[in-house]
Protein backbone atom coordinates (compact mmCIF):
# COMPACT_ATOMS: atom_id res chain seq x y z
CA UNK A 1 0.00 0.00 0.00
CA UNK A 2 1.55 3.19 -0.72
CA UNK A 3 -1.64 5.57 0.02
CA UNK A 4 -5.05 5.35 1.85
CA UNK A 5 -7.94 3.86 0.14
CA UNK A 6 -10.09 6.56 1.23
CA UNK A 7 -11.32 9.74 0.40
CA UNK A 8 -13.42 11.04 3.33
CA UNK A 9 -11.61 10.00 6.57
CA UNK A 10 -14.91 8.16 7.81
CA UNK A 11 -14.44 5.66 4.96
CA UNK A 12 -10.71 4.79 6.05
CA UNK A 13 -10.30 0.94 6.93
CA UNK A 14 -8.15 -0.30 10.09
CA UNK A 15 -5.53 -1.22 7.86
CA UNK A 16 -5.51 2.53 5.96
CA UNK A 17 -5.03 3.77 9.57
CA UNK A 18 -2.31 1.84 10.73
CA UNK A 19 -0.71 2.60 7.36
CA UNK A 20 -0.86 5.89 8.72
CA UNK A 21 0.24 5.55 11.92
CA UNK A 22 3.63 3.72 10.38
CA UNK A 23 4.24 6.95 8.30
CA UNK A 24 3.35 9.16 11.16
CA UNK A 25 5.74 7.88 13.51
CA UNK A 26 8.69 8.35 11.28
CA UNK A 27 7.57 11.71 10.12
CA UNK A 28 7.47 12.28 13.87
CA UNK A 29 11.04 10.77 14.46
CA UNK A 30 12.41 12.99 11.86
CA UNK A 31 11.62 16.45 14.14
CA UNK A 32 14.37 16.93 14.95
CA UNK A 33 15.83 17.52 11.47
CA UNK A 34 12.97 19.70 10.37
CA UNK A 35 13.44 22.08 13.99
CA UNK A 36 17.13 22.45 12.63
CA UNK A 37 16.10 22.95 8.95
CA UNK A 38 13.75 26.10 10.19
CA UNK A 39 16.45 27.48 12.71
CA UNK A 40 18.40 27.37 9.52
CA UNK A 41 16.05 29.43 8.00
CA UNK A 42 16.12 32.19 10.66
CA UNK A 43 18.98 33.77 8.69
CA UNK A 44 17.23 35.22 6.17
CA UNK A 45 14.44 35.71 8.57
CA UNK A 46 13.31 39.48 9.54
CA UNK A 47 16.43 41.90 9.09
CA UNK A 48 17.30 45.09 10.11
CA UNK A 49 18.80 44.29 13.91
CA UNK A 50 22.71 43.56 13.93
CA UNK A 51 22.49 39.43 13.79
CA UNK A 52 19.95 37.82 12.14
CA UNK A 53 17.48 35.66 13.88
CA UNK A 54 19.47 32.53 13.59
CA UNK A 55 22.12 33.92 15.68
CA UNK A 56 19.85 35.82 17.85
CA UNK A 57 18.33 32.42 18.46
CA UNK A 58 21.88 30.81 19.34
CA UNK A 59 22.90 33.55 21.69
CA UNK A 60 19.81 33.16 23.70
CA UNK A 61 20.02 29.35 23.85
CA UNK A 62 24.12 29.94 24.81
CA UNK A 63 23.23 32.28 27.68
CA UNK A 64 20.63 29.80 29.29
CA UNK A 65 23.22 27.23 29.10
CA UNK A 66 26.04 29.44 30.19
CA UNK A 67 23.73 30.54 33.05
CA UNK A 68 23.10 26.71 34.45
CA UNK A 69 19.39 26.25 32.42
CA UNK A 70 18.39 23.25 32.34
CA UNK A 71 17.50 21.15 28.89
CA UNK A 72 14.13 22.34 28.13
CA UNK A 73 14.93 25.87 29.20
CA UNK A 74 17.81 26.04 26.72
CA UNK A 75 15.77 24.24 23.56
CA UNK A 76 12.59 26.61 24.90
CA UNK A 77 15.73 29.77 24.02
CA UNK A 78 16.69 27.97 21.16
CA UNK A 79 13.51 28.02 19.29
CA UNK A 80 11.77 30.81 20.98
CA UNK A 81 11.56 33.28 17.73
CA UNK A 82 10.81 30.31 15.41
CA UNK A 83 7.60 31.43 14.30
CA UNK A 84 8.77 34.79 13.03
CA UNK A 85 8.69 34.21 9.24
CA UNK A 86 5.37 32.62 9.37
CA UNK A 87 3.36 34.33 12.65
CA UNK A 88 5.13 37.76 12.77
CA UNK A 89 2.51 39.15 14.79
CA UNK A 90 2.13 36.08 17.04
CA UNK A 91 5.31 34.33 16.98
CA UNK A 92 5.68 33.62 20.59
CA UNK A 93 2.04 31.62 20.14
CA UNK A 94 3.74 29.61 17.04
CA UNK A 95 7.22 29.03 19.14
CA UNK A 96 4.87 27.73 22.53
CA UNK A 97 3.10 25.36 20.12
CA UNK A 98 5.98 23.41 18.98
CA UNK A 99 7.51 23.35 22.42
CA UNK A 100 4.20 22.25 24.36
CA UNK A 101 4.19 18.37 24.10
CA UNK A 102 8.18 18.11 24.82
CA UNK A 103 8.62 20.58 27.68
CA UNK A 104 7.14 21.67 30.72
CA UNK A 105 4.28 24.38 31.01
CA UNK A 106 6.56 27.04 32.71
CA UNK A 107 9.04 26.88 29.61
CA UNK A 108 6.11 26.79 27.06
CA UNK A 109 4.51 29.75 28.51
CA UNK A 110 6.97 31.26 29.05
CA UNK A 111 7.82 31.04 25.15
CA UNK A 112 4.06 31.99 24.71
CA UNK A 113 3.78 35.18 26.31
CA UNK A 114 7.46 36.28 26.19
CA UNK A 115 6.52 38.78 23.17
CA UNK A 116 4.61 40.89 25.70
CA UNK A 117 7.49 40.66 28.49
CA UNK A 118 9.84 41.89 25.65
CA UNK A 119 7.83 45.20 25.53
CA UNK A 120 9.77 46.32 29.17
CA UNK A 121 12.45 46.86 27.38
CA UNK A 122 10.85 49.46 24.08
CA UNK A 123 7.25 49.70 24.49
CA UNK A 124 7.72 53.39 25.63
CA UNK A 125 9.65 54.12 22.44
CA UNK A 126 6.95 52.81 19.40
CA UNK A 127 3.60 54.44 22.07
CA UNK A 128 2.61 51.32 24.04
CA UNK A 129 3.04 50.14 27.54
CA UNK A 130 6.10 48.57 28.91
CA UNK A 131 4.24 47.48 31.29
CA UNK A 132 1.17 45.40 29.73
CA UNK A 133 3.22 42.16 30.90
CA UNK A 134 1.61 43.54 34.52
CA UNK A 135 -1.92 41.88 33.99
CA UNK A 136 0.28 38.20 34.04
CA UNK A 137 1.95 39.33 37.83
CA UNK A 138 -0.76 36.64 39.41
CA UNK A 139 0.67 33.50 37.32
CA UNK A 140 3.19 31.06 38.65
CA UNK A 141 5.20 31.71 35.07
CA UNK A 142 5.81 35.62 35.80
CA UNK A 143 9.20 35.58 37.05
CA UNK A 144 10.49 32.90 34.80
CA UNK A 145 9.35 35.01 31.78
CA UNK A 146 10.57 38.13 33.33
CA UNK A 147 14.46 36.30 33.96
CA UNK A 148 13.94 35.07 30.15
CA UNK A 149 13.27 37.69 28.69
CA UNK A 150 15.93 39.82 31.25
CA UNK A 151 18.92 37.74 31.25
CA UNK A 152 18.79 35.94 27.99
CA UNK A 153 16.45 37.18 24.81
CA UNK A 154 16.73 41.65 25.59
CA UNK A 155 20.28 40.95 25.40
CA UNK A 156 20.98 38.88 22.63
CA UNK A 157 21.51 40.91 19.76
CA UNK A 158 24.85 41.27 20.26
CA UNK A 159 27.81 40.70 16.98
CA UNK A 160 30.46 40.38 19.55
CA UNK A 161 29.01 37.61 21.93
CA UNK A 162 30.99 34.42 22.19
CA UNK A 163 28.02 32.37 20.41
CA UNK A 164 27.71 28.47 20.30
CA UNK A 165 27.29 27.40 16.85
CA UNK A 166 23.92 25.43 15.95
CA UNK A 167 25.83 22.12 16.14
CA UNK A 168 26.51 22.60 19.63
CA UNK A 169 22.67 22.01 20.35
CA UNK A 170 22.07 18.98 17.96
CA UNK A 171 22.45 16.65 20.48
CA UNK A 172 19.59 18.33 23.01
CA UNK A 173 17.30 18.97 19.93
CA UNK A 174 17.21 15.49 19.43
CA UNK A 175 16.90 14.56 22.79
CA UNK A 176 13.90 16.65 23.43
CA UNK A 177 12.12 16.20 20.21
CA UNK A 178 12.64 12.63 20.82
CA UNK A 179 10.94 12.40 23.62
CA UNK A 180 7.42 10.51 24.13
CA UNK A 181 5.16 13.70 23.61
CA UNK A 182 3.15 14.90 26.82
CA UNK A 183 5.11 12.53 29.07
CA UNK A 184 6.41 15.72 30.56
CA UNK A 185 3.56 16.76 33.23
Amino acid sequence: MKTVSFIKMEDGSEEDYAFLARHEKTFVQDLPQRIIMALEKLRDSFSGYKIDRLEHSLQTATRAQRDGADIDWIVSALVHDLGDDLAPLNHDSLAAAILKPYVREECVWTVKHHGIFQYKYYADKIGLNPEARQKYKDNPHYDAAVKFCEKWDQKSFDPDYDTLPLEHFYPIIEQVFTRDAWNHL
